[in-house]
């Protein structure tokens, strides 16, 4: 069961065209995840523009994440922008948080417990996401993540 923060293409917008957050969800159903996304304004539109898509629609952040393994933010809605991070860690199964928008400060994450991935930014740690040891690897996700 993985989290999406964010479906409009940008924030302050319903406009799912060409968003995204579109084709993150698939990947995940793809790879065999559940998807429960939210989106201040966009979840209408997805369900309405995408009925088939088969993800389930939080009416909150904490709400999609609450029982996750995982977060992946997607549009940079202002609201995702100061998060608990501590609630996170307690709500997120795997601990993990893969920041597609470079809106959090990696050292800041990690040290309040989570795995934290953004793109093109170096880990907590310094490394490139290449260079990190199997061990700061991203984390194994459990066996309940698949549908």
């Amino acid at each position: 069961r993985i989290a999406v923060w964010g479906l409009a293409f940008k924030p302050n917008t319903d406009d799912i065209r060409e968003a995204p957050s579109l084709a993150v969800c698939r990947a995940l159903l793809d790879a065999g995840a559940e998807v429960v996304a939210y989106d201040p304004v966009a979840s209408g539109q997805v369900r309405r523009q995408h009925p088939a898509l088969p993800i389930e629609l939080a009416d909150s952040a904490y709400g999609a994440t609450h029982g996750a393994h995982a977060l992946v933010l997607v549009t940079e809605w202002s609201e995702f922008r100061t998060p608990d991070f501590h609630l996170l860690a307690q709500q997120l199964q795997d601990r993990a948080l893969f920041d597609g928008r470079n809106v959090y400060e990696p050292q800041s994450v990690a040290a309040r417990g989570l795995y934290y991935a953004s793109i093109g930014r170096p880990t907590a740690d310094g490394r490139a996401p290449a260079q990190q040891p199997p061990a700061q690897q991203a984390p194994a996700l459990s066996a309940s993540t698949s549908r």
